[in-house]
């Protein structure tokens, strides 16, 4: 509303159109569809007047702020640069296309706005707090913090700004520090995503009580969200549970048949009860999911073993490593495997790499208590 009010008056200001009735009255039109979210409409209109006189900002910025509603990211993008051709200083229209970027999850474009922005007003709180979230998801939670660290002060109930900031220090590595802003986003704005998210971390600290409550909290607000029954489906799992967590992979399954960790979930639990056609069944339809999934190909490398067939094993496990040499599971079932084919220079080898990964595994997590689920994903 705020934006189409401004540039209503940025089409007065320029003159253009002003001596005549259509383009006048075709702005008030789509300005009227717009504001009564009839889009399509607004758009046609917008459309219309551009080609009667394409140098008017206000229907190009306008036409924008539609498309970026109807989900036409692009098209919306290519009409601010057109407004900004002939408005390049209006921090409205430099906003409006950062959020387009960013809508679009081209969070580089919506960065770049977002500072130039920032720049220009490093008290402006929101577009702070939108380059910090631009930084986290380009991989730059270290600057995030430093932006976001010394304006939490002054906006203690931001939510927006504290899930920037939460978010930040969890991808550093400060996991109860990026909890304490993600639990109060949670708790506050009542915020799903938010409680997945806490539960999800909380998990891994091994606060499992925590981790249940929030991961309950998701599915009182959404009882359709699969990831929270993961969550209580591992809780369950840990606890010895075995039955009640089978049944909650499951429920997580029919909610979204193409949850991945939900389906190796099950099958880990199932290899485990040595129900191995149920387990395979399981983990390939993980894989044809998603046919590169090295969880997926680690848990048919551990079915395969069960079953006695070590040479498929064998070539699967040491093809996993091949493409991800860091991760861990699959040294530890290759040092194991070179022992049994009696091959115990290869053992010593991989024992050697597993107590290696391990030792830098926990010096990364320094006091920080965190589990893995039991299908070990890279």
């Amino acid at each position: 509303m705020r934006a189409a009010v401004f540039l209503f008056f940025l089409l007065c200001a320029s003159g253009a159109g002003a001596q005549e009735s259509g383009p006048e009255r075709l702005f008030q039109d789509a300005a009227e569809a717009q504001q009564r979210g009839n889009y399509a409409l607004a758009v046609g209109k917008y459309q219309e007047l551009i080609r009667l006189d394409p140098n008017i900002v206000a229907a190009h910025a306008n036409l924008g702020v539609v498309l970026v509603s109807l989900g036409r990211f692009d098209e919306a993008i290519t009409q601010y640069h057109i407004a900004l051709a002939e408005a390049p200083g209006s921090p409205e229209l430099r906003l409006n296309l950062g959020l387009a970027y960013y809508k679009k999850s081209d969070f580089a474009g919506a960065a770049a706005q977002f500072a130039s922005l920032h720049k220009e007003d490093p008290s402006d709180f929101r577009v702070a707090t939108l380059l910090g979230n631009c930084q986290v998801q380009l991989g730059l939670a270290g600057q995030a913090i430093a932006l976001l660290e010394p304006l939490e002060k002054a906006n203690p109930d931001n939510l927006d700004l504290e899930w920037a900031l939460g978010n930040a220090l969890v991808r550093t590595g400060q996991a109860m520090e990026g909890l304490q802003r993600v639990q109060k986003v949670a708790d506050k704005g009542k915020n799903a995503e938010a409680y997945q998210l806490a539960a999800d971390l909380y998990l891994g600290l091994t606060l499992f009580d925590q981790a249940k409550e929030d991961a309950q909290a998701v599915i009182r607000l959404n009882p359709n969200a699969a990831k929270a029954y993961v969550v209580l489906a591992m809780i369950d799992d840990f606890a010895g549970n075995e039955k009640d967590a089978q049944e909650e992979y499951k429920k997580a399954l029919q909610i979204d048949p193409n949850d991945i960790q939900a389906r190796l979930q099950l099958a880990n639990a199932f290899l485990i009860d040595r129900k191995l056609n149920e387990a395979r069944q399981e983990t390939d339809r993980a894989l044809a999911i998603d046919p590169n999934s090295l969880a997926a190909r680690y848990e048919l490398a551990r079915i395969e073993r069960t079953e006695g067939n070590l040479p498929a094993a064998l070539k699967d496990l040491e093809a996993i490593e091949r493409q991800n040499p860091q991760w861990l599971p699959p040294h530890v079932e290759l040092s194991a495997l070179y022992y049994r084919l009696q091959r115990p220079k290869d053992g010593d080898r991989e024992k050697e790499f597993v107590n290696q990964l391990r030792t830098e595994e926990q010096d990364r997590r320094g006091q920080n208590r965190v589990i893995s689920p039991r299908v070990p994903l890279p």
